[in-house]
């Protein structure tokens, strides 16, 4: 996801990035270097070194460091972004549980009742258009359980 612009709100201590889905808040508490009363934050602009998916800030000290748009979207819990984390995990799992099992993949593609070509799909940790659904059936197949919990969520920080 593109930053497509960031102010820097010095009163509310935060900084508003502006992405395809709207203004998001991202506070300074959050910061590995935070500014200070006395070193409050001079500028922030769009990074282009980073094709657009973060933003680099400036202390009035000079200091100055870059937040990447996922910390900005972990932080506001967004949920397209935590989808992918989920899908990215699960394929993480499926990966390491295919090299363990004895199972052949053309055994893995028949019991799934699909392609190879989907199976490798499935496989691909930058393939984000699968469902987690076709990901436990998948873990399942490897004799994998995936267990669901649930917690009260704490504010990032």
């Amino acid at each position: 996801m593109k930053v497509l612009g960031v102010k820097v709100n010095n009163h509310r201590k935060c900084f508003e990035v502006k992405v395809s889905r709207g203004l998001l808040d991202f506070p300074y508490a959050c910061l590995s270097v935070a500014p200070t009363a006395s070193n409050p934050v001079a500028s922030a602009h769009v990074d282009d070194e980073l094709g657009r998916e973060g933003f680099t800030y400036c202390l009035k000290n000079g200091h100055e460091d870059t937040v990447h748009v996922d910390h900005v979207l972990f932080y506001n819990r967004d949920p397209a972004y935590l989808k992918k984390q989920l899908l990215f995990e699960l394929t993480a799992e499926a990966r390491q549980c295919l090299k363990r099992s004895k199972l052949s993949k053309r055994e893995v593609i028949r019991r799934l009742g699909t392609s190879a070509s989907q199976l490798y799909r499935l496989l691909d940790p930058t393939n984000y258009r699968k469902s987690v659904d076709q990901m436990l059936a998948l873990l399942t197949v490897l004799g994998r359980a995936v267990e669901l919990s649930f917690s009260d969520q704490e504010p990032a920080a």
